[in-house]
């Protein structure tokens, strides 16, 4: 009787668990999905302070605008070579 017992409360975990995640698996694949969009769109530049769209706003078509100016303690490396441009020949 013990065994009987055993197998049938396995089958009622088993099958209790297939009926509950089939209910909650939507909502957690959303859950899911929402925190990655966030975390992806904060990383990316979805989410904007209001003075960057301000700046955006003011900029018309065509209009070149610098917001950081490059470093200029670069320094090219005179051991490199000379470029020579190949051409091939059939």
């Amino acid at each position: 009787m013990g065994l009987l017992k055993t197998i049938l409360i396995i089958l009622l975990v088993y099958y209790g668990f297939k009926v509950l995640s089939r209910l909650f698996a939507p909502l957690l694949v959303r859950f899911v999905a929402k925190k990655a969009e966030e975390k992806f769109g904060g990383q990316f530049g979805g989410f904007q302070n209001p003075n960057q769209q301000r700046q955006q706003q003011k900029q018309t078509e065509g209009e070149t605008v610098i917001d950081k100016m490059p470093n200029e303690n670069k320094s090219s490396n005179s051991k490199v070579g000379e470029y020579i441009d190949y051409e091939e020949i059939e």
